[in-house]
């Protein structure tokens, strides 16, 4: 099987993986909210102040990838926003309904 093979194999089951999510995974409202509370100016600012390579949270942003204990201990760490009120901002980025595209 060759690397583009497996790629695609693997973007593939990436987008299975993100349908059968039970619900739309929306980490803007997580992200802006962390960005308006430091007082940053943008993504590449929470990118400097979380230690983080920006394809993270760039990845996060775009629902790549998700927001895992680490990230969520940084974020807290941080900004002293409670862990439990991050967690229910994700939660309630979760709970929102992604635009729809016709």
């Amino acid at each position: 099987m060759s690397v583009r093979q497996k790629k695609q194999e693997l973007l593939e089951a990436m987008q299975r993986a993100r349908a059968m999510e039970p619900s739309s995974f929306v980490p803007n409202k997580l992200l802006d909210t962390l960005i308006q509370r430091m007082q940053l100016k943008n993504d590449a600012e929470l990118c400097r102040v979380l230690e983080v390579q920006p394809p993270i949270i760039s990845k996060i942003r775009h629902r790549k990838l998700n927001v895992g204990a680490t990230i969520l201990l940084r974020m807290h760490e941080k900004s002293n926003i409670p862990i439990r009120e991050l967690k229910e901002l994700t939660a309630e980025a979760r709970t929102e309904t992604p635009p729809t595209h016709h």
